[in-house]
């Protein structure tokens, strides 16, 4: 792909994430990309996969439902207000679409007794559960066999320093051959400029929850810690991890079940904790090698801030 082109879509794709509750013109984002509008949309849709508004609209129902499951208190109303939609009947009717349920039977999917089948299969082919949202469902025999009782216990709120770290995104989303070839170039990339495989700090940024989102949409970017002012050449690029609160679980277990760890965070944990998570993905540390263990070992941060 086109450096230039695709250095322009991540603003693009930047700026909407920034700005998924105002009303967006095809005319506003093509000035973003400096593309003509004439030919922004074709030039989205072909790195994409998607049209700018499939894009604009999963995005916008991904996180509403995110603020469905994590934030229970907060109205329905608002939540849809907040979302861009001019009200509770018209997000209701676009949630039921694309997900096949209605914003009430998602939070309650006890009551659910029938779904039509949402844009989020047809489209996407993603199978989608309301009970998958919540992690207290999980079954006591996963329950024991990925010790999450265990594990959510274990969560400390961390002091974390500003860290410099070369990145490199997935490919294809969460998609485990996209995240595993992602990282063995960064791994080669550090091991080549003087970070041995086994001084690593090894991040990865994961930008949205699977459970909502088909998993090649989902954004995934790997990362490595730096020294400041290293040199860093596309198609790596240079960020930083910034410093502040993060809320820290350790998890060891099998890859598959990762989700559920996390979600206990926001779930379980952070409704009690005097804090709600900051404008900052989701992030792990990974402290051995899944591929050549079996297993996952790392830590799970949430950057924090005060209520």
């Amino acid at each position: 792909m086109n450096k230039t082109y695709k250095a322009r879509i991540e603003n693009v794709i930047r700026y909407i994430e920034a700005n998924l509750d105002a009303r967006l013109t095809l005319t506003d984002i093509a000035e973003i990309s400096h593309f003509s509008p004439y030919h922004f949309h074709r030039i989205f849709s072909g790195i994409m996969g998607e049209t700018l508004n499939d894009f604009m609209s999963r995005r916008r129902l991904e996180r509403a439902v995110n603020q469905l499951i994590f934030k229970p208190d907060l109205p329905i109303t608002q939540i849809a207000l907040a979302s861009g939609f001019s009200s509770s009947a018209n997000f209701s009717k676009a949630v039921k679409l694309h997900f096949g349920y209605s914003p009430s039977e998602l939070r309650n999917p006890d009551k659910v007794q029938d779904s039509k089948i949402g844009k989020l299969f047809s489209k996407y082919g993603k199978e989608f559960q309301p009970s998958d949202l919540y992690p207290s469902r999980i079954t006591t025999d996963v329950m024991n066999q990925t010790e999450l009782k265990d594990t959510t216990m274990k969560i400390e709120v961390r002091d974390l320093e500003r860290k410099s770290v070369c990145t490199l995104a997935s490919p294809k989303g969460y998609e485990p051959d996209g995240i595993y070839a992602a990282w063995d170039k960064l791994i080669t990339w550090a091991d080549n400029h003087g970070i041995k495989p086994q001084d690593q700090q090894r991040f990865a940024l994961a930008f949205d929850n699977p459970t909502v989102t088909p998993l090649d949409k989902c954004r995934y970017t790997a990362s490595i810690v730096v020294d400041e002012g290293v040199t860093v050449n596309p198609p790596f690029e240079l960020a930083e991890i910034p410093n502040g609160k993060y809320a820290v679980l350790y998890y060891k277990g099998p890859v598959e079940e990762t989700i559920n760890a996390q979600l206990s965070i926001y779930s379980d944990w952070l409704p009690d904790s005097g804090f709600e998570p900051d404008n900052y993905p989701l992030m792990e540390r990974y402290l051995n090698d899944a591929r050549e263990d079996g297993y996952v070992e790392m830590e799970i941060f949430v950057k924090l801030k005060e209520i």
